[in-house]
C-alpha cells in the first residue's frame, strides 16, 4: 500500500510537471529588438511599452504611411511647459539610482513626467527668456511603499513629499498589467480549469482588472483580478469569454491568490462572425456606401507648430504635449482680439482628469468592474498610434509621447496626437434677405476648425478625445466612445429562452453573448484664466415670469438672474431639463465698452448623471460625478478628480472631499471641472464592434468681445478652392 501511495504520489508530480511545461512552452515571449532605436520607439517594439493585453496577443504592428521618424534622443526643452526629454529621463535615472532611498534596493517608477514651475511664474515667462530649473515629478515603489519625489535635474536633490495618508496605490506600469496577465499561466490549477473548460492554453488570452475597493479584506496588498477568453479562431476575444473565471493576484509577488470558477455551466460562445478586421470579411459583400473623400490642401495646413509643442492657427495659440495619465495637455490657450490684435488668455490649463466606467452587475464575477482609466491603467499610456488617413485626414501634423517604463528607461510612443484642420460644410455664419426688403444680400463665412485628437485603447473600449478650437472663440470638447463591449458570457441563445422574472444585467446581443450596461463618466479639468487668474463663477438662473392681464397680452415670459458664487458649494451643479441656466466664468475686474464682464460660458452636453447610491463602494470611489459641475481655488495639487493614488483608494482624496472645505472662489484663481456622461444599455448594433457614440460640450465667448469676432473673415471664391479631378489615365 505504501509504494502504491508513493507511486501515485510521483504519478501526480509528474503530471503536474508536464502540465505547467505544455503552459511555458506556449508562451511565445517577443526576443527584445536589437537595435536600440526601435527599442526607444514603441511603434517598433510594441511588445516593451504598449498596451494591457497579454504579450501573446501582441502581433506585429500594421506599418505606418511613410513619415520621418523623428529622433528624440536629440530634443530639448524650449518652454517651461515642455514635458522632459530622452536626456532628462535618464537623469533622472541617473539621479535615483544613486539616492539613499533606492540603493540596492527594488524598485518600480510608475509615473516620470515634468513638474511644472509655479503658475505665477509661468505667466511671467516669456519667449527669449531661461527657462526655469527642469524638475521631475516621480511616484515611486520601493519595497512595498509609495513615494511622490522631486528630482531637481540642475542639482540632483531629491524631495520627497508626505503620501502616506492616502489609501490607494499609484497608477499602474504596463509592466504590472503584463505581468498580472501572466500570473495565472504558472498556476497548475489553473491551467487545470481552463483545459476543464474546453479550451486550449495556447489558446488563452488574460486581461488584468482592478479590483475597486470593497473592504478591509482588501487593504495592504496591491490586488489585480484577471479574467481570459478564447482566441480560437477570432481576433475579437473579447466576445468569447471563459464566464465566471476569475483569478485574484498579488501583483507585487505575482502570486495567485484564489481561484473563483461559477461559470462551469456556462458556454463559450462562438467565434462565428465576431472578427471585425476588413482582411476577415467577406470581400463579396463589401459595402463601397461612398466615394473616397478627402480635404485638399494645395498650399498646406494654415496651421505651425513651433519648438515641437507651441501650436498657432488662425487667432488662436496654446501649448500642447502627451501625458500618460491624462492622455493630452492643452496649456495657455491664448485667443487674438480682432480690435486690438492682442492676444488674450482663455485658458491656463486643460485636460481629462479621470474616467469613471461603473458596469451595472452586482454578480460575483462582476461587481468589481468600476474602472477609473487615467488614474488605475493611465489615460495616456494607453494612447496607441493614430492611423494616418483614417484616425486623422491627410496634412495632419503627429506628435510623439515620451513616456517612461517602470524602470525608468524612456520609450517613445510614435503618432500618440494628431493636429489637423477640419470643414465638413458647417457655416460660420451666414444670411440672407428677404426678397420683400428689396435688398440682395446673401452672406455666408464656411467653418474651418483646427483639431487635437488622440485615441486611447483602454483593453476593449476605444475613446477618441477632440479638441476642437472655432475662429469664433468657442472650443469644443468632444468624446467618442467606440471599440469593443466587455460582454458577459450565457447559457441563453434567444429570449426566447430567458424566464420573465430573469435579470440579465444588459441585452442578448449575439447567441450566448450578453452586453453589460454601463456608464461612462468622463471628468475634465479646466483652469480657465479669463484675461487674467481672478475669475467668479456665475449660474445664470432662467426663470418664468408671469405677467398680469393690465401689463400685456402676454402670460408669461423668460428672466435671467445672474447670481455670483461665493464659495465651493455655490458652484455645485446638477443640471436639469426643466430648471435651467448658464454658467459663465467671468472677469469682474475687465469690462466691454457697454459694460459687461469679460467671460466664457460652460455649454453642457452629455448630461448622463450617475445614479448609484452614494455610498455605494464605487460611487464613493467616484464621487467627482455626483455633480456635472464643480468650482475649486486653483490648487497645483489638485488636478486629479479621483485623487492621486486612485488604485484601490478608497475615495478619501477626490475632488468631493477637497470641495467640503467649501473654500471662497469669488474673483479667486478658479478651476472648473466638467463631467461628460454616456449611459450604454448595449444593443445588437453594438456587435461585434461599435459605431462610435460621441458627445461634447463647450466652452463659449459670452461678452468676451465687442462683437462677432470673425465679422471681417472673407468669404471663399472659386479662384481660391482648388478642383480636383479624376485623372483620365486611371
Amino acid at each position: 500500500m505504501e509504494a502504491r501511495g508513493v507511486f501515485r504520489f510521483l504519478f501526480l508530480l509528474l503530471s503536474v510537471s508536464l502540465l505547467l511545461l505544455f503552459t511555458w512552452i506556449h508562451l511565445p515571449y517577443p526576443s527584445l529588438p536589437s537595435n536600440k532605436a526601435e527599442l526607444l520607439d514603441c511603434t517598433a517594439s510594441s511588445p516593451w511599452c504598449s498596451s494591457t493585453t497579454n504579450h501573446r496577443l501582441l502581433k506585429k504592428p500594421t506599418s505606418l504611411p511613410k513619415r520621418r521618424r523623428h529622433d528624440h534622443t536629440t530634443d530639448v526643452p524650449n518652454h517651461p511647459l515642455d514635458p522632459l526629454t530622452v536626456q532628462e529621463f535618464n537623469k533622472v535615472r541617473e539621479i535615483i539610482s544613486d539616492h539613499s532611498l533606492f540603493k540596492s534596493k527594488s524598485y518600480t517608477l510608475h509615473s516620470v513626467v515634468l513638474e511644472e514651475p509655479p503658475k505665477q511664474l509661468v505667466l511671467r515667462w516669456r519667449n527669449g527668456d531661461p527657462l526655469f530649473p527642469r524638475k521631475a515629478a516621480v511616484v515611486a515603489r520601493v519595497d512595498g511603499a509609495s513615494h511622490v519625489l522631486t528630482v531637481d535635474l540642475d542639482s540632483g536633490r531629491v524631495n520627497r513629499h508626505e503620501s502616506n495618508s492616502l489609501s490607494g496605490y499609484p497608477t499602474m506600469t504596463i509592466e504590472d498589467m503584463t505581468s498580472a496577465t501572466l500570473a495565472p499561466m504558472s498556476s497548475a490549477d489553473f491551467n487545470r480549469t481552463i483545459i476543464d473548460r474546453g479550451v486550449d492554453l495556447a489558446d488563452v488570452a488574460c486581461l488584468p482588472i482592478s479590483p475597486g475597493w470593497y473592504g478591509k479584506r482588501e487593504e495592504n496588498k496591491r490586488l489585480i483580478k484577471v479574467q481570459c477568453y478564447s482566441m480560437k479562431d477570432t481576433a475579437n476575444f473579447y466576445m468569447r469569454p471563459i464566464e465566471g473565471l476569475t483569478v485574484l493576484v498579488d501583483m507585487d509577488t505575482h502570486q495567485v491568490l484564489e481561484i473563483v470558477d461559477h461559470g462551469k455551466n456556462i458556454p463559450i460562445p462562438k467565434a462565428a462572425n465576431t472578427d471585425y478586421r476588413f482582411s476577415a470579411q467577406n470581400m463579396q459583400q463589401q459595402m463601397n456606401l461612398i466615394n473616397p473623400i478627402s480635404l485638399e490642401q494645395p498650399k498646406g495646413p494654415s496651421f505651425t507648430v513651433e519648438n515641437g509643442h507651441l501650436v498657432k492657427w488662425a487667432n488662436w495659440e496654446f501649448h500642447l504635449k502627451p501625458d500618460p495619465r491624462a492622455g493630452v495637455i492643452i496649456s495657455q490657450a491664448m485667443v487674438r482680439d480682432p480690435d486690438s490684435r492682442e492676444l488674450r488668455s482663455v485658458m491656463y490649463k486643460g485636460m481629462t482628469s479621470e474616467l469613471f466606467v461603473p458596469y451595472m452587475d452586482p454578480t460575483d464575477a462582476w461587481y468589481f468592474k468600476t474602472y477609473m482609466d487615467a488614474g488605475e491603467y493611465g489615460f495616456g499610456l494607453q494612447a496607441m498610434p493614430l492611423d494616418p488617413l483614417n484616425d486623422c485626414p491627410r496634412n495632419a501634423y503627429y506628435m510623439d509621447g515620451v513616456f517612461a517604463a517602470a524602470d525608468g528607461k524612456p520609450y517613445v510612443r510614435s503618432n500618440m496626437v494628431c493636429v489637423f484642420e477640419s470643414y465638413a460644410g458647417d457655416i460660420g455664419w451666414r444670411h440672407s434677405e428677404s426678397p420683400i426688403t428689396g435688398m440682395e444680400i446673401r452672406e455666408v463665412r464656411p467653418k474651418v476648425t483646427l483639431v487635437v485628437r488622440m485615441a486611447a485603447s483602454v483593453a476593449n473600449y476605444d475613446y477618441i478625445v477632440d479638441w476642437e478650437f472655432q475662429t469664433d472663440g468657442l472650443i469644443r470638447i468632444k468624446v467618442g466612445l467606440s471599440g469593443i463591449l466587455m460582454v458577459k458570457g450565457t447559457p441563453y441563445m434567444n429570449m426566447s429562452q430567458v424566464p420573465t422574472l430573469k435579470n440579465l444585467y444588459g441585452t442578448l446581443l449575439s447567441e450566448n453573448v450578453i452586453g453589460v450596461i454601463h456608464d461612462h463618466y468622463i471628468t475634465f479639468y479646466l483652469d480657465m484664466d479669463i484675461d487674467g487668474r481672478d475669475n467668479s463663477f456665475v449660474k445664470v438662473n432662467i426663470r418664468r415670469q408671469q405677467t398680469s392681464p393690465e401689463e400685456s397680452p402676454r402670460r408669461s415670459y423668460l428672466k435671467a438672474t445672474r447670481n455670483v458664487a461665493k464659495t465651493e458649494k455655490d458652484a455645485q451643479i446638477k443640471l436639469k431639463l426643466y430648471d435651467p441656466s448658464e454658467f459663465h466664468v467671468i472677469n469682474q475686474n475687465k469690462k466691454t465698452r457697454v459694460g459687461n464682464p469679460v467671460g466664457y460660458k460652460v455649454v453642457p452636453g452629455g448630461t448622463a448623471a450617475s445614479l448609484l447610491d452614494l455610498d455605494d463602494p464605487p460611487q464613493k470611489r467616484g464621487a467627482f460625478t455626483n455633480n456635472q459641475i464643480w468650482v475649486t481655488p486653483y490648487n497645483q495639487s489638485q488636478e486629479w478628480a479621483g485623487g492621486l493614488f486612485v488604485y484601490q483608494s478608497q475615495g478619501e482624496d477626490t475632488l468631493a472631499t477637497w470641495s467640503e472645505r467649501n473654500r471662497p472662489i469669488e474673483n479667486k484663481d478658479i478651476v472648473v471641472w466638467y463631467t461628460l456622461g454616456f449611459h450604454h444599455i448595449p444593443c445588437q448594433e453594438d456587435f461585434p464592434i461599435m459605431p462610435t457614440v460621441s458627445s461634447s460640450f463647450d466652452l463659449k465667448p459670452v461678452n468676451f468681445f465687442e462683437s462677432n469676432p470673425i465679422l471681417r473673415v472673407p468669404p471663399n471664391v472659386e479662384k481660391d478652392l482648388p478642383v480636383c479631378r479624376v485623372d483620365a489615365s486611371l
